[in-house]
């Protein structure tokens, strides 16, 4: 069947507000290490892994042999019986959290990771008051939206909970543009210090945010920044929640979760994406008194399965054993270092930024900070005329998102930035022309 075809089939049958990528939209139907290849036969360099969630590779022998062996005994039989994977998952993700004692309960992805966090710690609070940053982006249900400062991402203004949104988000614009790391640092405990004073009654449950933000375009405060405010909220006993959606697993290089560059423990950490390689998996993390505060019973039907937890063992296996965490430092500073380089040279990149295999790179109009979200498409889609696929993101659609899977090799890192380097240049002379 043609890609046309089944374009004409999806829009038949699928909402139209499920996005597709590129101008003529590819299926990927097989993938091994840091490739992928279409319906077409056209094979490519995979530079975002399915949303940061192909984090070993595809096809990695050792994660397909766990899924086959799980498979041919018991795949599914839900939480109302013990399961072997599940819980050994749960003591390595436990033991690796920072968290003293941690407790797991797992789920399907991290819209429902972060909805569990948000009804465990305003259960524990006795309040629906949240505190979330601006540009966020935790999900797609209900309670997630509602902590989402995304306007993009936001369908509707109806909400369970009642959230003040703190300042965050992009560094070329609005009121933290141009700040230095230490007068960020100071803006946001002003503002914290504010929003507490004014736009709550006090009793406020949590902070929840992202140490870079995924969606938002992998923008980020200064190291430290959420260490400081943390101290403000233990002062008060409001929980600090961190989502680890994108940015755990050892993707950032300098740290294995990115809380860790802030010098704090967090009360809640959640968790997707990466661990599962594919396998829908996600969790929250969490000290035993929250976790343990639910008055109510509860189970999950899907969450934790035998199938995706004996794929998230090996997965987390493979991880440490190869130290893909250090390669992500190592292939990162390739990446990272060449787009760099397009800064003042090539008009149109206005920012690169980022850490270890999560890099972000905001497009503009040539020689400005304005957001350009069709030169960011043309980019994208020079790229992959080259057999490069990269994300998008930003508040506005104007940055290329960057994150192969962990395991890529210093060969494909210097080869997929080339292409990178190319498709920006080619697509800021096109625009001057």
């Amino acid at each position: 069947m043609s890609s046309d075809d089944l374009l004409r089939r999806h829009k038949a049958v699928m909402p139209k507000w499920i996005a597709l990528y590129y101008n003529e939209p590819i299926e990927l139907v097989s993938g091994s290490g840091r490739y992928v290849t279409a319906s077409d036969g056209r094979t490519y360099l995979d530079f975002f892994g399915g949303i940061l969630t192909t984090m070993t590779g595809y096809a990695v022998p050792e994660v397909v042999e766990a899924i086959q062996k799980q498979a041919a005994k018991m795949i599914h039989s839900s939480t109302l019986y013990l399961i072997s994977p599940m819980v050994e998952l749960a003591e390595k993700i436990s033991s690796l959290s920072g968290i003293e004692d941690a407790k797991v309960f797992f789920t399907t992805s991290g819209t429902e990771a972060n909805d569990a966090a948000l009804l465990l710690a305003s259960g524990f609070r006795r309040s629906n008051q949240i505190l979330a940053i601006r540009n966020s982006y935790h999900g797609r249900s209900f309670s997630s939206l509602a902590v989402t400062g995304n306007s993009g991402y936001s369908p509707t203004s109806f909400s369970p909970l009642n959230v003040t949104y703190l300042q965050g988000g992009s560094r070329l614009r609005g009121p933290l543009a141009g700040l230095s790391d230490s007068e960020y640092l100071q803006r946001g405990l002003w503002d914290l210090e504010d929003v507490l004073q004014t736009c709550t009654s006090g009793d406020v449950a949590a902070l929840i945010a992202e140490p870079i933000q995924g969606v938002g375009g992998f923008s980020m405060p200064p190291d430290g920044y959420f260490g400081a405010l943390k101290e403000v909220l233990d002062k008060r006993g409001i929980l600090y929640i961190s989502d680890e959606v994108q940015t755990g697993w050892g993707r950032t290089g300098q740290h294995f979760w990115g809380y860790q560059a802030h010098n704090l423990t967090p009360d809640l950490i959640t968790f997707a994406k990466g661990i599962g390689n594919g396998m829908a998996l996600a969790g929250v993390i969490a000290r035993p008194e929250i976790m343990d505060s639910l008055a109510a019973s509860s189970i999950s039907t899907f969450g934790g399965t035998a199938l995706a937890t004996a794929a998230g063992n090996a997965n987390l296996d493979y991880l440490l054993s190869n130290d893909l965490q250090a390669n992500a430092v190592k292939t990162g500073k390739i990446i990272f270092d060449r787009i760099k380089g397009l800064v003042g040279e090539v008009p149109i990149v206005a920012d690169v930024r980022g850490k270890g295999l999560m890099i972000g790179v905001e497009i503009c109009e040539p020689g400005s900070v304005v957001p350009s979200a069709p030169l960011a498409s043309a980019v994208s889609e020079e790229a992959k005329s080259k057999g490069l696929l990269v994300g998008k993101g930003g508040l506005l659609g104007n940055v290329l998102r960057i994150a192969p899977p962990l395991s890529i090799t210093e060969e494909e890192a210097v080869d997929g930035a080339e292409i990178l380097a190319l498709a920006i240049t080619e697509a800021s002379k096109a625009a001057a022309s």
